[in-house]
């Protein structure tokens, strides 16, 4: 078994506080609605929305997966960090476990959203640089869907 780390940032000119409750208080609900074809739908199977909540996401049509289970593992509305446990899923072959952590923090008048991700393999499974390239720039679209979700609804959150 192996731990691959990467890391990636993405400026925004959200305030943090603001991309914090959208994106991560309230992403069940949000990234649905702004990615309907990366996210279906998030249920909560176990807990109260803090750590140690357990969540079954349902990916999308245009997701090339169906399901993930994660684990919440720190939830810090002060600090605004984010971080998660994705345990089960078919994106998982190959993979024991991905830990996510997310934090955003006030970069001039906006944000900077810092995401690491470490992926432990199972047995001599190897990670590409191309998978991992392919995962950023996931990620880094959501966040983008959001920020303009956020930018077209001024209001909300």
């Amino acid at each position: 078994m192996g731990v691959i780390q990467y890391e990636h940032e993405v400026p925004s000119d959200i305030a943090p506080e603001r991309l914090f409750k959208a994106f991560v208080l309230d992403g069940d609900n949000l990234l649905p609605k702004v990615v309907p074809s990366a996210f279906k739908s998030v249920e909560i199977v176990k807990g109260d929305g803090k750590a140690g909540t357990v969540k079954l996401i349902h990916f999308g049509e245009g997701s090339s997966y169906k399901t993930a289970k994660h684990v919440i593992d720190e939830l810090d509305e002060v600090k605004k960090v984010f971080k998660y446990t994705v345990v089960e899923g078919d994106a998982l072959v190959g993979i024991e476990k991905v830990t996510t952590t997310i934090k955003i923090e006030a970069h001039g008048s906006g944000s900077i959203v810092k995401s690491t991700s470490e992926y432990h393999t199972t047995g001599t499974h190897e990670i590409t640089e191309e998978k991992i390239k392919e995962g950023k720039e996931k990620s880094k679209s959501l966040f983008k869907a959001v920020e303009a979700f956020l930018h077209a609804h001024p209001h909300e959150y």
